[in-house]
This record gives C-alpha cells, structure tokens and sequence, in this order.
C-alpha cells in the first residue's frame, strides 16, 4: 500500500482551495479558482464538492450564490461570532421588506415596478433600505418604457437567512386554481 504523495498537485487542490477562498476578499468563480491552480474547471469543482463535505457540521460552510463561491461562518455561529466581534444582534427586517425580499429572492432579476404589482403598495423606502442593507442589488435594467433597474439579491443574503445557495429556498405553495409558473433558474439570473 503506497502513502500519497502530500506535494503532487491532486492531493494539494482541496487545501489550496481552501486557502485561497480563505483569503479572497469578495466571492469567486470556480473558473478563476481553476486558472490560478492551472487546473480543470472539473478539477475545481470536485475539489469544491470535497471542502463542503469537509465543512459539514463545522463553523464555516462553503457558500454558492449566482455561479460564485466563498468561505462563510455558518450562520448557528453568526449569535458567537457578533458576541466575540462585539456586533449588535442581527438586524431585524420588517414585515414589508421580508415581503419585498422575498419576491427579489424568487423572482430575480425583478423591477420594482413588478414587486410593488405583486406587493399592491409602493416599495421605494422598502427597496432603499434592502439595498443599503446589502441584501439585494442593482443588476442591470430591463427592456422596455423607461428601462426600469433590475434587482437581484446578493451573497449577503444568502448568510443573514443561513443559505449557501438560492437553492435552498424553499419551495413556493401552488394556488389552488393557478398553474404554476416555469421556475427560472437562479443560479442563471445574473453574473454579478
């Protein structure tokens, strides 16, 4: 039985994975992660797969949001954390931006416009506070009369609600009579 070797390149891409979204300072692609290892976009992906696993039940998780991925404190951590960081307890949202949330989370990327359709009020200050907050973002602007900003949420999302993807939301409840729309993809609703 052979001992593998610790410095060839296959036994090194989970902790050279690791080290490098340790120290990155805003989320990756996995096609960036590949070109600095010099390695398959595959290779990554396996070795990402490997460092979730490894994470499982621990203090960090690995986080995906919209094709990227990062190291986060997984959010049963986050009361410890705010505690030893000194931090005020979680912000808590209101009632019409968890409403507004919501819709960006399952919808993205949506107008304003669409989310006050589906809301029935108006959803400025809602919108300015989610966006300060850094729960949503500007993605682009859509087609159209006045080429409304598109919203989507962002990676700070996914940690305040204890997500390590968009994924993990859960499913909406069909209304009865209503036929259940095409559900769009999230990982595919931006690039950002």
């Amino acid at each position: 039985m052979s001992v593998p070797d610790p410095s060839h390149p296959k036994n090194l891409l989970s902790p050279s994975l690791e080290a490098l979204l340790f120290v990155a300072s805003e989320p990756v692609s996995p096609a960036q992660l590949a070109s600095v290892l010099e390695t398959s976009v595959a290779d990554v992906e396996k070795g990402l797969a490997e460092l979730a696993e490894v994470y499982r039940g621990r203090g960090v998780q690995l986080e995906r949001h919209a094709g990227l991925v990062r190291l986060t404190t997984a959010p049963e951590m986050a009361p410890l954390v705010e505690r030893f960081l000194g931090l005020e307890a979680t912000t808590h949202l209101s009632q019409a931006a968890l409403e507004a949330l919501a819709i960006v989370a399952y919808q993205q990327p949506v107008t304003r416009p669409q989310i006050e359709a589906i809301r029935g009020v108006n959803s400025d200050g809602v919108m300015k506070s989610l966006l300060s907050k850094g729960l949503i973002q500007e993605v682009g602007r859509a087609e159209g009369p006045g080429r409304p900003i598109l919203y989507a949420s962002t990676p700070e999302f996914l940690q305040h609600f204890g997500l390590s993807s968009l994924g993990e939301l859960p499913p909406l409840p069909e209304i009865e009579g209503e036929h259940p729309a095409e559900p769009s993809d999230p990982k595919d609703s931006y690039s950002g």
